[in-house]
């Protein structure tokens, strides 16, 4: 008995594979996620803003030379720029990415950003170092007319525009960018009040960790007064009896 050769089992080639009772399922594919509603929704206003057509039938991102200027909420002026490059692609890139200075360090907030301006220019008559001068002139003369709109008599902008002659400008077209359905959430003073705290915190923080400009610093202050501005608006909302009434 103790002599007999014990053979192994031959496996059953169509035996059931063996599974653990634990084993994970196989995944699922799922289709990629695209952009959140709101954000697309404001993607796309912007892009029917830059092509629709100005006073000549010409699409208004496609003019290469321009000034433009951003608005928030309250209708109050936030930040100035020229571009040279395209009216469409400069303002797509502070508004959609973070590819700009002044979104990267802080200065602009994108969400912040309700309304868009822009004085579309035909420089094509002039030479290249001409251009790049009545731009200047062009984006001073902005700057001031959008500082004397501006409640607190100032905007986000890091570095103004050197002082120049100022020029006659064309007609300017703005838009507001932010749909119907979700202006109301987005203009809220609380959402905005928390916003503008965390974009301050984040400019101090670059303004702490490196050498800055006189101009940065100044931004934050900017930030600082829109941002006491803006709470203290929120506060007067309250009733004298909201004011007195106990909080659990």
């Amino acid at each position: 008995m103790f002599g007999n050769k014990i053979m192994p089992h031959k496996k059953l080639e169509n035996s059931p594979k063996q599974t653990s009772p634990i084993a994970k399922p196989e995944p699922v594919k799922e289709k990629a996620v695209g952009l959140p509603q709101d954000v697309a929704a404001i993607r796309k206003e912007i892009k029917l803003f830059f092509t629709s057509l100005d006073d000549k039938g010409k699409r208004i991102g496609n003019c290469q030379w321009g000034v433009y200027a951003f608005y928030d909420y309250d209708g109050e002026p936030i930040y100035v720029g020229q571009t040279f490059e395209g009216l469409s692609s400069r303002i797509g890139r502070h508004l959609t990415n973070q590819r700009t200075d002044a979104v990267a360090m802080n200065v602009l907030d994108p969400f912040e950003v309700a309304e868009i301006c822009v004085w579309p220019l035909d420089l094509n008559h002039l030479k290249e170092d001409e251009q790049k001068a009545y731009l200047d002139r062009a984006e001073f003369t902005v700057f001031q007319t959008v500082i004397k709109e501006s409640k607190l008599g100032a905007v986000l902008n890091e570095k103004p525009p050197h002082i120049a002659e100022e020029v006659k400008l064309p007609k300017c077209h703005r838009k507001r960018i932010i749909p119907d359905d979700i202006f109301p959430h987005r203009k809220h003073p609380d959402t905005r009040i928390a916003r503008r705290a965390s974009t301050i915190a984040s400019l101090a923080r670059v303004i702490s960790e490196r050498k800055v400009s006189y101009g940065l610093r100044q931004t934050l202050l900017t930030q600082a007064r829109r941002l006491e501005h803006l709470a203290a608006e929120r506060l007067n909302d309250f009733s004298k009896d909201d004011r007195e009434e106990k909080v659990d």
